[in-house]
């Protein structure tokens, strides 16, 4: 590709050479004894990078909106009764679509930059008997990162039917699906999973399969009904051949070593790398002067982080010097303050010198916009911050 950029987006990431190099072969037959067995062992490592032992998992051709499709098809019926808590745009599109398979949605949405309360959601909660919860975990649009763990818990404690939106999240931030009681982690490839767009991955719990098969309505989405893809997972997992829709041959099989690299790495290694990841530029921005939308440490993403524009700085002059500088990032997505801020993604093999070119472009745009900063400010914290001096 001509003119070749760093692409610091929330997605899609920049890739290992390892899982690019995997996918670039012939495509071999969806029944091919040998793709038979990747699809079978990235099923099984679904199970273990979501850390949901029991769970059935899903590889299908498709985006993160998909997984969110086929996830809300097949819990809801007309007349079901969701709750949505949503902290940016990314809630407030999977109230839209639960809305078209006939739930009742009621929704509870966040200051912009905060989570809702979690004694919010549990006053709601006693309220009414709600079939199904929704949230998303990491926000694309606002980088809040919501409290997994304790929203699963009280799925739990009023037996609601749990469902996290881990687009941005999933294999970046800590997730430990079973043991925090969460029934459906969804996700795509192309984030901190680490491969190109194309699959749409879910891990359900066993009580939530057990939801489904109790449905009293025919699933209203053809494709992603649960009904024809179930037999398809199951097989592959056996490694037998089987078919319902041609599945994305390469990207699973760029999909196996991207989640044996991820295993490999070990996921506690992997969170704690994507704490500090994020540590470190959140603090590089706030020395240049940037305020970032999550309102607090504790409500910040470790894939992607939101600042805000300088006031008075003109949005498309700091992006158009940014990209100069041969650094890609993405403007803002909430609807509301949309040419506020931009976002910057840093996950799945995002390293210190990709973190301090970005950083360095940043603060060279700023500074070509008017600002009066200290040469070097944004890598000297990055530094101090990786390093472990502050």
């Amino acid at each position: 590709m001509k003119g070749r950029k760093l692409l610091m987006i929330p997605g899609p990431i920049e890739f290992d050479p390892e899982v690019m190099q995997s996918m670039a072969i012939p495509t071999p037959s969806h029944v091919d004894p040998d793709f038979i067995a990747t699809f079978g062992r990235s099923l099984e490592m679904m199970r273990r990078v979501c850390q949901c032992p029991s769970g059935q998992p899903f590889i299908l051709a498709g985006t993160g909106t998909l997984a969110m499709d086929s996830v809300g098809a097949c819990l809801t019926e007309p007349g079901d009764l969701v709750l949505v808590i949503s902290t940016g745009y990314f809630g407030e599109r999977y109230a839209e679509l639960l809305k078209r398979y006939g739930a009742v949605v009621d929704i509870l949405r966040a200051e912009t930059g905060n989570m809702v309360p979690l004694a919010t959601v549990e006053a709601r909660l006693r309220e009414k008997k709600y079939k199904m919860m929704t949230f998303t975990h990491v926000d694309t649009s606002t980088a809040v990162l919501n409290d997994a763990r304790a929203l699963g818990a009280l799925g739990q404690k009023y037996d609601v039917l749990t469902v996290l939106d881990g687009v941005c999240s999933v294999a970046g931030e800590e997730i430990r699906q079973q043991e925090w009681g969460i029934d459906v982690v969804l996700t795509a490839s192309q984030k901190a999973i680490g491969v190109p767009p194309g699959l749409a991955l879910f891990v359900v719990s066993p009580k939530a399969m057990e939801a489904f098969k109790n449905r009293r309505t025919p699933v209203a989405n053809y494709y992603g009904d649960w009904a024809h893809w179930l037999p398809i997972m199951q097989a592959y997992e056996n490694r037998e051949p089987s078919y319902f829709g041609t599945p994305a041959v390469n990207l699973i099989i760029a999909l196996e070593k991207s989640l044996d690299l991820i295993l490999k790495e070990g996921l506690e290694e992997r969170f704690h790398r994507h704490r500090r990841t994020g540590q470190a530029f959140r603090a590089a921005m706030t020395a240049l002067g940037l305020k970032m939308i999550p309102t607090s440490e504790s409500l910040s993403a470790n894939t992607l982080s939101a600042p805000y524009y300088p006031e008075g700085m003109k949005a498309a002059d700091l992006l158009g010097h940014i990209a100069g500088a041969g650094i890609i990032v993405a403007g803002g997505l909430l609807p509301d303050i949309k040419g506020q801020y931009f976002r910057v993604g840093h996950m799945g093999v995002v390293n210190r010198n990709d973190l301090l070119a970005t950083a360095d472009a940043i603060e060279t745009a700023l500074r070509k916009c008017g600002a009066s900063l200290e040469t070097g400010t944004a890598a000297r914290t990055i530094h101090q911050v990786l390093d472990g001096r502050v």
